[in-house]
């Protein structure tokens, strides 16, 4: 049983029942101190001190999460989107995209009350065996689908969706639309590779979608498209192209080298999770012998 530590009133109208504390009373709203924030109650770590910074906000702020540590929801206000810790779906705060506050354009505003800190010497002593993550970038059409189905598989730790492949810096989905950046609507996803591998998320990526339509015209934006992290993962994606065309597969599917990933707006990320929907699956087993 995964461990939860006890709460006060106050630690249970936040972290429970979504509470918000006020601006400038947290603990760690003007933290400067290097280290590791993790869950106040699973003791899960969520953030690292070198991704805070100082958003004038009055909460705790960092452009970037650990690994597969939160969890995004459309929030109760149809507007915002609320963030939770992965493991035990306690209340964090909220997360906000196109800011231009930092490089990763990206905001998780958190309650100081959701969190613990240690020191990063702390930290060095007693953290677990980090795991070794890798990351494949697929584009497929509609990135909302795509994503749900990716995030289905075994292994994959976390994926969020975004553009790539363009000429221009920090597109906005309006702009991506209008078919005059050239980018990819894409899913980058961020897998374990002792549980799964590059060659079977592939194998899904070819399979949940038809390859052989060629949607390159008008800007590009649902193309179908592999943006390779590595020559490995080229090798292993020309293999089953290859094997797909000596079965009579017709496949249009570009092969690029990865470039940014410029990351949606937060209303488009877990899409069909924070909406409750299932989308409608359309896999065939190409790759069946």
């Amino acid at each position: 049983m995964d461990k939860r530590n006890p709460l006060n009133a106050e630690e249970t109208r936040v972290i429970l029942n979504k509470g918000t504390e006020r601006a400038f009373t947290g603990e760690y709203w003007d933290h400067k101190i290097d280290g590791v924030y993790i869950c106040r109650q699973c003791e899960t770590p969520l953030y690292d001190a070198q991704d805070k910074f100082d958003s004038g906000c009055g909460w705790p702020s960092f452009d970037d999460e650990l690994p597969g540590a939160v969890k995004r929801h459309i929030d109760a206000d149809g507007r915002r989107t609320e963030i939770v810790c992965a493991n035990c779906d306690g209340h964090l705060g909220h997360v906000f995209i196109g800011e231009q506050m930092t490089e990763k354009n990206t905001r998780h505003c958190v309650n100081s009350i959701s969190m613990k800190f240690i020191r990063r010497d702390k930290w060095e002593q007693i953290k677990p065996p980090e795991k070794k993550y890798e990351k494949a970038v697929f584009a497929a059409g509609c990135f909302w689908s795509k994503e749900y189905f990716l995030g289905q598989q075994e292994g994959v730790v976390a994926t969020r969706v975004g553009f790539t492949g363009g000429h221009t810096d920090s597109p906005t989905y309006k702009e991506v639309c209008g078919k005059e950046t050239g980018h990819a609507e894409a899913v980058e996803v961020t897998y374990d590779p002792s549980k799964t591998s590059f060659e079977t998320l592939a194998k899904v990526f070819f399979e949940m979608h038809d390859p052989s339509v060629d949607r390159r015209a008008k800007g590009g934006q649902y193309r179908s498209a592999i943006f390779y992290q590595s020559e490995a993962q080229k090798m292993v994606a020309e293999r089953l192209i290859q094997e797909l065309k000596e079965k009579g597969f017709e496949v249009t599917t570009e092969l690029e080298s990865a470039s940014t990933f410029w990351q949606a707006e937060a209303r488009h990320q877990k899409y069909c999770d924070s909406h409750g929907l299932t989308p409608k699956s359309h896999r065939k087993e190409r790759f069946a012998s």
